[in-house]
């Protein structure tokens, strides 16, 4: 190969490699929105451990959710402070409603 040929590919390879850096930087990543996990939203039942309440029955330990703080705590009508998500019975949503007309306790 002669002098000149070399420089053309070898300018012809530099400037492939510029072309491609400069579409990778130019390219728009694609920002996949946060997924938020909520784990109880306002007007929902949610029931305290038995741990925690010893002594009553569930639905002497069943509150309905006030609202859902930023931290992922919530506050609830009937008691004060912010509790969390550790703090309650797992959330079962293929359970029964109860028929004694007292379900929900507290309508607020």
């Amino acid at each position: 190969m002669k002098g000149r040929t070399k420089w053309l590919v070898g300018g012809l390879a530099i400037g492939a490699g510029a072309v491609s850096a400069a579409g990778a930087l130019l390219k728009k990543k694609k920002v996949q929105p946060k997924r938020i996990d909520v784990w109880a939203r306002p007007g929902m039942l949610v029931t305290f451990r038995a741990e925690l309440m010893p002594g009553r029955d569930r639905h002497g330990r069943t509150f309905r959710v006030k609202e859902l703080l930023p931290s992922g705590r919530v506050s609830l009508h009937g008691v004060d402070g912010e509790h969390a998500e550790k703090e309650f019975d797992r959330i079962d949503l293929d359970r029964p409603l109860e028929k004694t007309g007292e379900f929900p306790p507290r309508t607020i």
